[in-house]
């Protein structure tokens, strides 16, 4: 396992649409064991793959005792609101804000094998979950703010 640099707000790699993972190989478990080590290092809770600069749908996301490995991940269902204070490992602090997110969210993705789970989650997972699958996006958390500033 090794450390990754993580990409920052205003490297274009965070600002793209990421493809589909198609071959599930020993690369594809480096990086997500890569990116499990980084995301703790760096004192998070999730991490996706752009922010370590692969254009991939893959992400990490560890919280509330909850490890999951997430990849070509699509959110299938959602229910209730938490309003609440984000941070991003890609963004300076200064940024952090109040966002509006899914209390539970269920989750389907693949392993690291390739094999389809479905995941319910909710509070901060779910919260993570959501904020995560927005970098595979492009999407940065800190445009969906509610603090009433336009950003």
């Amino acid at each position: 396992m090794a450390l990754r640099r993580i990409f920052q707000d205003g490297e274009a790699v965070l600002t793209k649409v990421c493809r589909p993972v198609e071959k599930f190989d020993d690369r594809l478990g480096t990086l997500l064991d890569d990116m499990r080590e980084t995301m703790l290092d760096a004192d998070g809770v999730g991490l996706a793959a752009p922010q370590v600069g692969i254009l991939r749908r893959i992400a990490v996301v560890e919280a509330d005792d909850v490890y999951l490995e997430l990849v070509n991940p699509q959110i299938i269902d959602f229910s209730g609101e938490q309003l609440g204070e984000e941070g991003c490992l890609s963004v300076d602090s200064s940024k952090n804000c109040r966002v509006l997110r899914p209390k539970t969210v269920t989750v389907r993705a693949f392993d690291r094998n390739g094999n389809e789970f479905e995941k319910t989650v909710s509070d901060l997972p779910a919260r993570a979950v959501c904020h995560e699958l927005d970098h595979l996006e492009g999407i940065l958390f800190y445009t969906k703010n509610y603090d009433g500033a336009k950003k």
